[in-house]
């Protein structure tokens, strides 16, 4: 019988490619075979097939992509079309609605869980977008809804800066703004690791002393903290929300109201790098264990699916 084969895209940077040698590790010890680098920049579909590397990748039982940086729209364009052949991690409908700051926020809003309040209006909307700064209390934060780490995120505290803002927006060849109400916050956030359901890690990150945003690559610092069962609870059930197999859900708590919110859900939440390791930030261990599990409950699965098919 032939081992189960599972394809594997990591990123590299800050000890990613050693959390792979041990993912690969750990799965050859359960009897499934990997395949590693398969960055879907370098594939090629035609016949109906997807080959990278010379894989042929509808062959495979699963294929774990997990490299946040080097996203282009032709990866992810094979990431859809093979998400319905094979398993893939995350799958490609719920990493699709997480990966966009709008759709998240309103499919979590509307099963009760609390994010910032937002508003998405046409590129021509400035009453739209006027009365939501008056609305949500004078101040709200422009975001891409496709952005990560920061990048492209700005506070507008008055009507007077939208209005100093729109000429270089309306420049741009976005068809609609998404803002949100800024959130009075102690500029702390937790950071909660969810594999297949479960709480694997934890820990805080900070934002620098002259900025409001706690990003690693906008200048915060990570530190040791704690969860709490609330905010365990929460992303757990965000991540369910969601459909996500992996997640690392951001919340922050709301001074004025007094409550968590999920301020984002990240499809490819990094692991501790041997820095933040040095600091006391030890989930690696668990997380790997759990995503070892994982991959192998989803290969299974799969195994099974297409047994009863032959039956």
């Amino acid at each position: 019988m032939t081992a189960p084969h599972v394809g594997i895209w990591m990123y590299e940077n800050g000890g990613g490619k050693a959390i792979e040698q041990k993912l690969v590790h750990a799965l050859a010890e359960r009897g499934i075979q990997t395949s590693t680098g398969l960055n879907l920049r370098d594939a090629r579909a035609q016949g109906g097939s997807i080959i990278c590397n010379g894989i042929a990748m509808e062959k495979l039982d699963t294929f774990l992509s997990y490299n946040a940086g080097q996203q282009t729209q032709y990866q992810l364009y094979l990431y859809q079309t093979l998400s319905e052949t094979i398993p893939t991690l995350n799958n490609y409908n719920a990493f699709s609605i997480a990966e966009d700051k709008f759709r998240t926020s309103h499919l979590l809003s509307s099963q009760g869980i609390v994010t910032p309040d937002y508003r998405l209006c046409h590129k021509n909307d400035m009453d739209g977008l006027k009365s939501a700064i008056r609305d949500f209390g004078g101040k709200l934060v422009y975001k891409p809804t496709d952005g990560w780490g920061g990048v492209g995120i700005v506070k507008i505290d008055s009507e007077q800066a939208l209005d100093m803002l729109m000429p270089f927006l309306s420049r741009t060849d976005l068809r609609y703004f998404y803002v949100e109400r800024f959130i009075n916050y102690d500029n702390t956030d937790y950071r909660i690791d969810i594999v297949d359901g479960k709480c694997v890690g934890c820990y805080g990150r900070k934002a620098p002393k002259d900025d409001w945003k706690t990003n690693i690559t906008s200048g915060g610092s990570v530190f040791v903290r704690e969860p709490n069962d609330e905010v365990v609870d929460i992303a757990v059930k965000a991540t369910e929300t969601l459909g996500l197999e992996i997640a690392g859900v951001d919340l922050i708590y709301d001074r004025e109201r007094e409550e968590y919110v999920v301020l984002e859900v990240n499809t490819i939440p990094a692991f501790a790098t041997p820095e933040q390791e040095a600091l006391g930030i030890n989930f690696n261990h668990s997380k790997i264990s759990a995503m070892v599990e994982l991959i192998d409950k989803t290969v299974q699965r799969k195994l099974s699916l297409q047994s009863a098919k032959v039956a």
